[in-house]
Formats: C-alpha cells, sequence, structure tokens
C-alpha cells in the first residue's frame, strides 16, 4: 500500500470537497428534477437529501480511505474487499459512468451555445449533440499532442463557475417574480397526489438532484492524507457538503421565483434565461458563452485523469499491455485516450440526449457507490487500517447503510422510468464481472 503524508488541512479538505462537486450539472439537471417532481415541495426537498447522502458518502468514503490508502482506489479496494474480478467490473463501470458524465456535461454546454451560433436550427438537439462531439474531438487532439491546461486556468474555470453561480443567485435581488402559472398536463399539481405517486416522483428528482451533487466519492482518495483526520474529515466534509447545499438550494430558489416552477421544468438554457430575465439579453449571452467555456474546461480535465484509471489498470495486467502504450514524442496514453473518449463519443450518439445520459449514468452509479461504500463492512471487520489514527465514522453503521439504501433506491427509479437503461447497466457489470473472472483464473 502507498500512504501519502497527512498534509491536508481542514481548510484545504474543505475547499477539495467543494470544487469535486460543484459540476455543470446545476446549469441543466435542475430541468429534470422538476420534471419529475411535478411540485415545488418535492423539487427542493430532493435537493436537500441529495445533499445529505453526499454529506453520507463523503464521509464513508473518506473512511474508505483512510483504511485503505492506495492508488487505483476503486479497482484496489473492491478487489480486496471482495475478489479482483469485481473490482475490475466496478472500476470499468465506473469509468463508462464517467464518459457517459463527460457526453453529458459536454451536451450541456452545447446546448447553452446553439441558441447564439445556430439561432434558426429546426433540430437544436441535433446540433448540440455535433458542438459537443466536435469539443470532444479537440480535446482528445490537444492532449494527444501532450497539451494540458495548467492549474491556473483550471483554477479560473472553477472561479467561473462560482462566480455564475452567485450571480445567478442575485436574480433573488434584481429580478421580478414570475407571475403564478397554471400547471401544464399533470393533474397531480392540481389535487394532493397518492403516496406511491410522491414516491415516484422523489424518486425521479432525486436522480437528477444525485447526479449533480456528484463528485464528493473522491474523498476515498484523501482518507490518509489529512492531519488529524478524525477530527479534521467530519468538520471538513460536513461545511463543504453544507455550503454546496446552501449554493444548490439558492440558486434553484433563483430559478424557481424568476422562470417560475412549471417554465422551469420545461425550459432550455436555463442559466441564460435567468441571467436574461434579471439582467438583460447582453447577460444571457455572456452566461452562455462563460458556461461553454467552463465546460470545456471540465472536459479537459476529465480527459486527462480518467484514462489515467486505464492506463493504471493496463500496467498491473488486468488490461491487455497495448492499453498502456503512450505516445513516444508526447508521452500521452493514446490507447487510453482514445478508449475514453470513443467511449464518450458512443454514450452521445447512442443516447442524443441529455435526459438519457443521466439515466444511463446514475444507473451505472448506483452499482458503483454501493458496491464500494459496502467495502467499509470488510474493512472493519477485517480491522484494516491504524485504529490509532485511521478516520472512523461515529454513526456507524447508520451512515454507509443510509447511503447504500439511498443509491439502491435511485437505481429502482431509474430502472422504473427507463428499463432499457437498467437493463443495460446489469448487463454491462455482468459482463465486467465474467470477463474479470476468466482473466483471474487465467492469470492465475
Amino acid at each position: 500500500m502507498i500512504q501519502g503524508r497527512a498534509e491536508l488541512s481542514r481548510f484545504d479538505l474543505t475547499m477539495i470537497v467543494i470544487s469535486l462537486v460543484i459540476g455543470m450539472g446545476i446549469f441543466r439537471t435542475p430541468v429534470d428534477a422538476a420534471a419529475g417532481a411535478q411540485t415545488p415541495t418535492i423539487f427542493f426537498a430532493a435537493w436537500l437529501t441529495a445533499g445529505l447522502i453526499a454529506l453520507c458518502g463523503a464521509l464513508t468514503f473518506a473512511e474508505i480511505g483512510s483504511r485503505y490508502p492506495v492508488t487505483g482506489g476503486y479497482f484496489r479496494i473492491s478487489s480486496y474487499a471482495y475478489h479482483p474480478s469485481v473490482g475490475f467490473a466496478i472500476t470499468c463501470i465506473v469509468v463508462i459512468a464517467n464518459a457517459a458524465s463527460l457526453a453529458g456535461i459536454a451536451l450541456i454546454g452545447a446546448a447553452y451555445l446553439v441558441p447564439l451560433v445556430a439561432p434558426h436550427s429546426t433540430d437544436p438537439q441535433a446540433v448540440a449533440r455535433l458542438f459537443a462531439a466536435a469539443a470532444l474531438v479537440v480535446f482528445f487532439t490537444l492532449n494527444l499532442l501532450g497539451l494540458r491546461a495548467s492549474a491556473r486556468i483550471q483554477n479560473l474555470l472553477t472561479a467561473i463557475k462560482l462566480l455564475l453561480l452567485c450571480g445567478l443567485i442575485s436574480a433573488l435581488l434584481f429580478a421580478d417574480p414570475a407571475p403564478a402559472q397554471m400547471p401544464h398536463g399533470a393533474p397531480s399539481y392540481a389535487h394532493s397526489p397518492a403516496p406511491v405517486d410522491v414516491i415516484k416522483a422523489f424518486g425521479l428528482a432525486l436522480i437528477a438532484t444525485s447526479f449533480t451533487y456528484g463528485g464528493y466519492q473522491s474523498t476515498i482518495n484523501f482518507g490518509g492524507e489529512v492531519r488529524d483526520a478524525r477530527r479534521v474529515i467530519p468538520q471538513a466534509i460536513g461545511v463543504g457538503i453544507g455550503v454546496i447545499i446552501g449554493l444548490y438550494l439558492l440558486v434553484n430558489l433563483a430559478y424557481v421565483q424568476v422562470l417560475g416552477f412549471e417554465t422551469l421544468a420545461h425550459a432550455d438554457s436555463i442559466a441564460a434565461l435567468l441571467a436574461g430575465a434579471a439582467f438583460g439579453e447582453q447577460a444571457a449571452t455572456g452566461v452562455s458563452v462563460l458556461l461553454f467555456l467552463a465546460v470545456l474546461g471540465f472536459v479537459n480535465v476529465t480527459m486527462m485523469t480518467n484514462p489515467r484509471l486505464l492506463l493504471a489498470m493496463s500496467e498491473d495486467g488486468v488490461l491487455p499491455a497495448f492499453i498502456a502504450r503512450r505516445s513516444p514524442k508526447t508521452g500521452a496514453p493514446t490507447v487510453a485516450l482514445s478508449l475514453f473518449v470513443g467511449l464518450a463519443l458512443i454514450s452521445l450518439f447512442a443516447a442524443r440526449t441529455f435526459d438519457v445520459i443521466l439515466n444511463y449514468t446514475m444507473f451505472l452509479d448506483s452499482i458503483g457507490m454501493a458496491t464500494t461504500a459496502a467495502t467499509i463492512f470488510v474493512l472493519r471487520r477485517r480491522q484494516q487500517g491504524d485504529e490509532q489514527t485511521a478516520y472512523r465514522l461515529r454513526l456507524y453503521p447508520w451512515i454507509p447503510l443510509l447511503f447504500i439504501a439511498s443509491y439502491l433506491f435511485i437505481g429502482a427509479s431509474v430502472a422504473h422510468e427507463d428499463p432499457a437503461a437498467a437493463s443495460r447497466g446489469i448487463g454491462i457489470f455482468a459482463l465486467f464481472v465474467l470477463i474479470g473472472l476468466a482473466q483471474h483464473r487465467a492469470r492465475r
């Protein structure tokens, strides 16, 4: 095992959590959450619940990382706790889910750009797919050439996201509230729905909100690198997730108050609409351009990091050796990068819309998250890690059990809404388990 030096302070970990979680989804997923929730009450309850799930997950993954601090987290931890074939399968579906997420985020940015460059298009979704694919291909080429965005550029793009959020929240102060709106084609607005309908609506909203809170699982990489882990980890994660919950609730309040809940549930480019309603048409154009730039930053950093996981698995002999090939001139992982971008392009054109990508991604995530989080029970039973210094959950086992149950509920909600996505996800996971078993036996 490889243990890093305990150098991260409370402030360091807090900022890491915030930067990991706040992505581009908040500029699109409120549409899906509102459409699924059908009522503002369920809508805001889903945002708050998803934040609490993220808190439970971040704390759970932090203890896992603290007890088993290794490079290649998902694969090695799952292999140790279950079996190498399961570790292989979990890592593969994580990579596929990340590639699908990349396609979805690129599509979000492209959708904001379409009204500016192709305002009279008869098929804006098709144009958005082409723009998203072009962005993926451009940054794929740049990464093959060995070009990397500097830390300063990535920090600038993170700052753009935070400034956009704060600017959108300020619309609460400067924009007039939307006029009262009549519900559109949803009789459940007009009367008290049955409990089963509430559960279904809440589950659909939770799919979108949980996607927006994603990223906290990367705390699995920092559990062994925090000073005074038992005290600092819960404080830093609690503050970080608390800040994110506050920002997300405020920006969604701005969406609902300025645009109206019914408009939000059926709108496109909601951030630009909100900026235009509050500050004028030029602000809407500026927000669209800034969002596309921020998406490009996400595309770049995702292509920088995820192929390295495939590369590490190849170097460990888990994947074929040719996947570890690098460019002799630039050192770029040409095969791993090509595979990852290929998966993203397949997701983009096979799924076609963000909604389909969202369901597909979240079902794969429900498998990967639940199974990885459950390794904490194995690590504790085997007394893995230094009991004197490792971070320990105070409400164990209830926090990881709540987290696992939440993702099982999300997976069930996806299966109910989109059975095809669930069937594909189960089939992909089973296939990778069988491949992992065959490979493990061959290596033995």
